[in-house]
């Protein structure tokens, strides 16, 4: 299965190992995201560390795994994308997202609930992943 991963869901997997981390490595899904997003997690990356137990060669050891195990998509392939991007986000924030998922024409994993507000996208938090993953 393909899926578009948002930060928030690279967050839950550096703050902790949860649902979110397990994924991650699970190898059942074919994990894409925009390029940005690894800019954000460093731009966070003390407000990460203030929630974890993780030091911050543990982090930066997770963070090179993740984009080992992620394709991240240059900003320029979802150009195409970015119009109907913005006419179907809940969230402007998200639009670059949705414009990857649009490309991809596959869902979205995300634990926020607000982007389950429009119809044209799906959406999966890692609990309903989780269940998607443990199915042969």
């Amino acid at each position: 299965m393909h899926l578009v991963v948002d930060a928030n869901a690279l967050f839950s997997a550096l703050i902790k190992d949860s649902f979110s981390y397990n994924l991650f490595f699970s190898g059942k899904f074919q994990l894409y995201t925009p390029e940005y997003v690894f800019t954000e997690l460093e731009k966070h990356k003390d407000e990460i560390l203030g929630k974890t137990e993780r030091t911050t060669e543990e982090f930066f050891r997770l963070v090179e795994s993740l984009k080992r195990r992620i394709s991240i998509i240059p900003l320029e392939e979802m150009v195409p994308y970015v119009e109907e991007a913005k006419k179907i986000t809940p969230d402007p924030d998200d639009m670059a997202y949705f414009a990857l998922a649009l490309r991809l024409n596959c869902a979205i994993w995300s634990s926020d609930k607000k982007l389950k507000g429009q119809d044209r996208i799906k959406i999966y938090d890692a609990h309903e992943l989780s269940k998607i993953g443990s199915q042969p």
